[in-house]
């Protein structure tokens, strides 16, 4: 068995960003830039007003001047001249301000006139001015390649003037459950028969990792079906199975793939839930093959799948983010194996993060997963904890799950 780090690093080692396409910028949201976007114009392109007012030369505005009205600055019209001595143009919030002016006048601090306008509070020089290229000026990069986009940044792209961006295809991920015993939800059972969660559950992870999921119809044990099931996801950017990755007579993944030129870099992690963990290649084709067990599937889908659709994307990638908590509840102590326990959380009367560790960590008990918030991490040989110990949580909502 090889260590969960081990094993992240040699997966992540492997596997490289997904080439590049274009998209409107109102499919942006959510993808990953292959390109930088840079400034395609000044923002604001000149001097404008950022109130409703007066535009005016500040040294003839002192509270009591009377200045002449000479026209009008509306938002999209400027206005065409510029402001000499004792004059004001009407401006209003966004027009340009005219050439002479330095300062704006608000309107409620100005008397207006039939054709002048009384000032009632002294202006200052670059008051109430934004400045040309206040926000950005053409050429500046705004978003770097390798950012995955928000609402935030499509404004921004929208206001550099980029109709369309270059990201990163999103990853295919082909899923393969396998197992004579597993159905598709609301088909019939047979004797000894389970309804198949993991591959909805992985899918919809999946997705929460910016993937586009391929569910494959189940293979049954038989080393032909699965062979024949991987044959058509040769051309996703990573294969997940689930199930057939331990050491029955019946876990025939390794079997049934070696054959077609499947290539095992490891198998098998110490760690708990999810000790049977497969990776390697088939053809060109990374594959991580994932324990049967739901909840073993779903933490190892956390710890080495979401990692990988990062890179995958064109993002940066490692270990799932980490956070201090205190222990509400004891834990005894660790084996060789690294640990995540299930536990609920809420906050302390002082505001400290509190965790409580679920009574069963059965693999195979997802109602116990869903009512839960986070993963505590054990390390390997974790000596007894007591409550109000401090542990490392992962909580699950941040991770997609």
């Amino acid at each position: 068995m090889i260590p969960v780090e081990e094993a992240r690093s040699r997966i992540l080692g492997s596997l490289s960003a997904t080439g590049p396409e274009t998209v409107s910028l109102q499919e942006g949201w959510g993808r990953v830039l292959a390109a930088p976007v840079a400034a395609r114009l000044t923002q604001p392109p000149s001097d404008m007003s950022a109130m409703d007012g007066y535009a005016v030369r500040a040294a003839d505005a002192a509270e009591g001047a009377v200045l002449r009205v000479i026209g009008a600055a509306p938002a999209g019209h400027p206005f065409g001249g510029g402001v000499g001595p004792g004059e004001a143009v009407r401006i209003f919030t966004g027009a340009p301000v005219p050439a002479g002016a330095d300062g704006i006048l608000l309107q409620e601090d100005a008397e207006a006139g039939d054709v002048t306008v009384t000032v009632r509070e002294t202006v200052r020089p670059g008051r109430w001015i934004r400045p040309a290229g206040l926000d950005f000026r053409l050429g500046d990069v705004l978003l770097p390649a390798g950012k995955r986009l928000t609402a935030r940044d499509i404004g921004l792209a929208a206001a550099a003037n980029h109709a369309w961006l270059t990201v990163h295809r999103r990853p295919r991920i082909g899923i393969l459950a396998t197992g004579d015993e597993i159905r598709l939800p609301g088909e019939p059972l047979p004797p000894g028969g389970i309804v198949s969660s993991n591959a909805h559950a992985l899918a919809a992870l999946v997705r929460a990792g910016g993937g586009v999921p391929l569910v494959l119809p189940i293979a049954a044990d038989d080393a032909g079906a699965i062979a024949a099931a991987a044959e058509s996801a040769r051309s996703c950017d990573l294969m997940l199975t689930t199930g057939g990755a331990s050491v029955g007579e019946h876990d025939l993944v390794q079997q049934a793939l070696g054959p077609q030129g499947f290539v095992l870099d490891f198998w098998k992690i110490a760690m708990r839930p999810g000790k049977p963990l497969i990776w390697g290649r088939l053809g060109t084709t990374p594959l991580l093959g994932l324990p049967g067990n739901p909840v073993s599937a779903l933490v190892c889908g956390v710890l080495f799948l979401q990692p990988a659709l990062a890179v995958l994307s064109g993002l940066p990638a490692g270990a799932p983010a980490l956070h201090a908590a205190r222990l509400a509840a004891p834990l005894p102590a660790n084996d060789r194996r690294e640990d995540y326990l299930r536990a609920r959380l809420e906050r302390g009367p002082q505001g400290q993060l509190l965790a409580t560790p679920a009574d069963r960590q059965d693999s195979s008990m997802l109602r116990i997963l869903a009512g839960c918030d986070a993963l505590i991490r054990r390390l390997p040989h974790a000596p007894a904890a007591a409550p109000g110990d401090m542990v490392e949580v992962m909580e699950l909502e941040q991770l997609g799950l």
